[in-house]
């Protein structure tokens, strides 16, 4: 048996052990000590590793400014979008009867495929992806308000939103080279976290991009392991600041007369390229400015980069004999009763002919101006003014230097000439080269008795965080450039190449009774890539730059129109006429009321069903012109369809539930509205020629039957051959 002394000389172990956890105990005080105490652990800094597993950081975007018209009107604004992703793992549900991720994916799959516009198996595809979420692009990505209610009420387990913001353009292709676009982009910040930005690219979205973009903001603050905002702990805000807001010149009332106008020369006539712009001859206000091509900012239709407003430099034509006629009368040395003979000049070894090549005979400078005379021209400065002085003029009057728009890219144009017969090219506007904006600047001198007002597009920019007016336009006029005389003489003569008795004149087909308009007409030839100048029948600029009314002009109107495939002048005529007799009513620029306009701008509804008397009283309350087909009582089809946009005076066309339809009377029409009719009702058709229905080889008014088929002539509106 062995003796307690013993048992106590070998049991060891419980010393072993203290030490053991003595030692363990140490050790975990040290590391606690050196966790504790040192800012770096094994290399990591454990402040920053903290922060980063407990803070939650979210950007606050700023909202791009909006642009605005004139009247307070919308025309580009930043709006919520949303991009749809799907949570696929499992983890997040946690309660079976309210799951939190994607359970039937090929259901869900069928369900958002038409709405997506994408096919059922390439969502089905994502869906399947062993990932935490996946996004459901493209189709997914930038939808609207409207289509994340219409995911919403579906009710689907696991489908989400990402809300982003998104640059909109609520009338489309309007003004669409004023405004530019602005496009989104993904960026990183200096931490590496993506964030979306969006950068204009064009117009004054791109000019003013600085101004436009604002500032983000963030929001901090520390969270738990859940997710939620740990009481009592620091909250860290920094509000974003918003861009600045522009107000435009654009009046949108006009915009759409110019809109429509040009819609028509592109839709009749397609030509290479054609504009409108119309300018407020006081203030320089550029009331419209429409081009084509154009193109959606929305969907970024865009086939030129080039705004033909003013990164175009064109050679101008006879509108050019304005200024050089303006030139030569304030020299006080012009005699317009001075006779010349028109047809033909020889000057050196160069010989100038008149668009008519045969000329009038002999005639007097006051009527080379009237009839266009390209030898009229060249004489003045053969007889009355020199090249210096001629070049001094022009430069005097804007051209060949920026007029200082607010729009990006302006050209300054050409104006150099040096031998004689650049000299006398130069006065009917060959071999020098302007801008849209130059010829409604120049227009301005004979609006202001002399004195030259400078165009603008940007009314105010306003900064919306504090209302403050950081940037407002003022009206800008040089000083006196000509004499009070040369100004009433010239726009006498201009006032007569449109409504003179004189045929030869070259503006009568502008003529409009009861609107006392003046102007001057242009052809211009269009230079040949090697050299020389086209000579295809419709290879022309044709323009016309005007202002009404005469005795004070608030308006100036210009409109040039290059290479139509057929009509030569008459896509100018029709839009200006059309541009004239609209901005009138709208102004009331002949009455002494007050009130805007008896042309209004009106959207259809969807007249499908409805009373055809009752539709038909509502719409000509609104001075649209309708024509019924038929004598049923409720309407079967409509031109133009629901949401289109219409002007006071236009025609919109009603199919009645009639069993018998008779043939119409097509005579007067355009053809795209005789097309239009023609397809409503079914009618096989045959069209010769361009322009407007002359005559149709079927009578008015026979019952219309499947085996119908009509043939119609058209002819141009004004057979014109001017310049």
């Amino acid at each position: 048996m062995r003796d307690r002394k013993t048992v106590k000389d070998t049991w060891n172990a419980p010393t072993y052990f203290l030490i053991v956890v003595f030692i363990s105990f140490f050790v975990i005080a040290i590391q606690l000590s050196y966790v504790a105490l040192s800012p770096n652990v094994y290399g990591i800094n454990m402040d920053e590793f903290a922060a980063s597993r407990n803070t939650y950081s979210s950007t606050l975007y700023a909202k791009r400014g909006t642009f605005y018209d004139s009247e307070g009107n919308v025309l580009a604004q930043d709006v919520a979008s949303y991009t749809v992703i799907a949570y696929l793992s499992e983890t997040r549900t946690k309660n079976l009867t309210n799951p939190q991720h994607v359970i039937a994916k090929e259901a869900t799959a069928k369900a958002l495929a038409p709405i997506l516009n994408m096919t059922e198996e390439r969502l089905l595809e994502l869906l399947s992806k062993d990932l935490y979420q996946v996004e459901l692009g493209p189709g997914g990505r930038g939808i609207t308000e409207l289509v994340k209610e219409e995911i919403e009420s579906l009710n689907l387990p696991g489908i989400d939103f990402i809300e982003t913001f998104k640059r909109f353009y609520p009338n489309g292709n309007f003004a669409s080279y004023v405004i530019g676009y602005a496009k989104k982009y993904e960026k990183v910040d200096e931490n590496g976290k993506t964030f979306e930005k969006i950068i204009g690219e064009l117009g004054l979205e791109s000019k003013y991009n600085e101004l436009l973009t604002g500032e983000n903001g963030y929001l901090k603050y520390q969270q738990d392991r859940f997710g939620y905002k740990i009481p009592d702990t620091k909250e860290e805000k920094v509000e974003a600041i918003n861009g600045s807001d522009v107000y435009l010149t654009l009046d949108s009332n006009i915009q759409r007369f110019a809109e429509s106008a040009i819609k028509d020369i592109e839709e009749t006539y397609s030509p290479k390229w054609a504009t409108i712009a119309v300018m407020n001859a006081k203030n320089g206000d550029i009331l419209a400015a429409s081009t084509i091509p154009s193109f959606d900012p929305n969907i970024k239709n865009i086939s030129n980069y080039q705004s033909p407003l003013v990164t175009y430099k064109f050679e101008p034509g006879s509108t050019m004999k304005i200024y050089a006629y303006l030139c030569a009368i304030d020299s006080g040395k012009y005699d317009g009763n001075y006779r010349l003979k028109s047809g033909s000049i020889t000057i050196g070894d160069d010989e100038v002919r008149d668009w008519n090549r045969t000329g009038w005979g002999h005639i007097t400078l006051d009527q080379g101006l009237l009839y266009s005379s390209n030898v009229a021209a060249s004489t003045l400065v053969q007889k009355v003014i020199n090249k210096s002085e001629l070049r001094e003029c022009l430069e005097k009057f804007g051209f060949g230097d920026v007029t200082g728009i607010e729009l990006a890219h302006e050209a300054a144009g050409d104006v150099g000439f040096t031998y004689p017969i650049e000299v006398a090219t130069a006065t009917f506007g060959q071999g020098i080269t302007t801008t849209v904006m130059q010829q409604l600047q120049g227009m301005s001198i004979l609006a202001n008795d002399g004195k030259m007002v400078k165009p603008h597009i940007v009314d105010k920019i306003i900064d919306p965080n504090t209302d403050e007016i950081i940037y407002e336009s003022v009206t800008e006029k040089t000083e006196k450039l000509v004499k009070t005389s040369s100004v009433e003489y010239i726009n006498n003569l201009l006032y007569q190449a449109v409504n003179g008795d004189d045929y030869n004149a070259t503006g009568l087909y502008y003529k409009l009774d009861g609107y006392d308009v003046l102007g001057k007409t242009g052809t211009a030839q269009i230079a040949a890539p090697t050299g020389g100048y086209l000579e295809g029948p419709n290879d022309y600029i044709n323009s016309f730059v005007g202002m009404y009314p005469k005795n004070n002009p608030e308006i100036i109107i210009y409109v040039a129109v290059q290479q139509p495939t057929w009509g030569a002048n008459q896509p100018v005529v029709n839009a200006t006429k059309e541009m004239i007799v609209n901005i009138t009513k709208y102004l009331n620029l002949f009455d002494d009321g007050t009130n805007k306009s008896e042309v209004e701008i009106h959207k259809l509804e969807s007249y499908i069903s409805k009373n055809t008397n009752v539709i038909k009283e509502k719409l000509e309350s609104k001075k649209i012109e309708v024509i019924t087909i038929g004598n049923g009582e409720k309407i079967i089809n409509q031109y133009p369809k629901k949401g289109t946009n219409v002007l006071s005076y236009d025609k919109v066309f009603l199919i009645t539930n009639d069993s018998e339809i008779k043939l119409p009377n097509f005579v007067g029409y355009s053809k795209k509205e005789a097309e239009n009719l023609l397809n409503l009702l079914n009618i096989s058709y045959n069209i010769n020629g361009n322009g407007y229905v002359v005559s149709q080889d079927i009578e008015a008014g026979i019952l219309v039957t499947n085996d119908l088929t009509i043939k119609l002539e058209l002819q141009d509106k004004y057979n014109l051959d001017t310049n």
